[in-house]
């Protein structure tokens, strides 16, 4: 299922990429991004500082004054580039709506790139906390709210990974359906092909999101999938637990309840169990399952995004 004929526009800290770009002319390439990721991906490289008109090298820089609104200074010589990068930064992020862009990761701790706890200095020379948002970071997050965002620090932790790369084929394919068959029935063929991963995230918003496709003929098109974007964004944003899953794998097991033989039953009830334990991941379960579809011919499931969410060569649910 899982057939990927295009590749996702994700737009990336440019140093991230190997690019000669920090301040100190060095980079801060990251393999799986640009070897492992890169084959599904193409990447718009964004350099806040050299794009807003700072050379290579330059003075390292640092926020000071307020966490939520703090400027941009140079260390040592105490140049102040708030405004120049602000410009930059609303410029530029109107600019990108152009791009087709699913996402961003950007550089962690980066005064222009970070997307959280950036360090942010007092005026007076203090302890800095780590509270801060790096300038373009927050005005690209501001810009698009609803877009999948992630540093490459965190993006270690195999749940967020998985998390991030879900959402941005989601939103890929949600994309894809609207300019192919902005239609009821097309909204519907892709509500019906994602919840169950959707019921990974949020029973909550599989709950809202299928009356708002069912009534979407008089609320009308337009608005509808405006709503269902905002809601499919909302739930995939939350992460998909091990309690979560398995919910839907069990919930999954209902649909092979004529099927099964005993013993088929008793192993796929053993599997299930030994991830809900955490002695196996996800893939485990998983596998078993498209075993049955295949050997069975459950064409429901066969359809569902949830066994097959992202590539297999990324590996992303091979961690306990």
């Amino acid at each position: 299922m899982q057939n990927i004929d295009y590749k996702i526009r994700l737009g990336i800290s440019s140093c991230l990429m190997g690019n000669p770009v920090r301040y100190d002319g060095g980079h801060k390439l990251d393999e799986f991004l640009v070897r492992t990721l890169g084959a599904y991906v193409d990447y718009v490289p964004v350099c806040p500082e050299v794009e807003c008109g700072m050379s290579i090298p330059r003075e390292a820089l640092r926020l000071v004054g307020d966490p939520a609104a703090p400027g941009l200074i140079t260390v040592k010589t105490k140049k102040d580039y708030t405004g120049q990068m602000t410009n930059w930064a609303r410029r530029r992020v109107c600019e990108l709506e152009a791009e087709d862009l699913c996402g961003f990761i950007f550089k962690s701790r980066s005064p222009s790139s970070g997307m959280e706890r950036v360090k942010v200095y007092s005026a007076d020379g203090g302890m800095p906390t780590h509270n801060g948002v790096g300038m373009f970071a927050r005005a690209f997050m501001e810009h698009f709210p609803l877009l999948p965002v992630e540093e490459e620090g965190r993006l270690h932790d195999p749940v967020l990974r998985e998390n991030f790369i879900e959402r941005i084929f989601v939103l890929r394919r949600l994309r894809q359906a609207m300019q192919q068959k902005k239609t009821v029935g097309g909204l519907v063929e892709f509500h019906t092909r994602h919840k169950l991963l959707i019921m990974s995230h949020s029973n909550r918003h599989y709950q809202l999101m299928g009356p708002l496709v069912a009534h979407a003929q008089a609320r009308g098109i337009a608005q509808t999938f405006e709503q269902y974007h905002v809601l499919l964004m909302e739930a995939l944003a939350l992460k998909a637990t091990v309690k979560k899953h398995t919910n839907v794998l069990q919930h999954m097991m209902g649909y092979f309840k004529n099927d099964l033989d005993a013993g088929e039953k008793q192993e796929l009830l053993e599997v299930i169990d030994n991830y809900r334990r955490e002695l196996v991941p996800l893939v485990v379960p998983v596998t078993l399952i498209n075993h049955y579809v295949r050997k069975y011919c459950q064409q429901y499931l066969r359809g569902q995004y949830y066994l097959n969410p992202h590539p297999i060569e990324l590996k992303l649910r091979n961690h306990v």
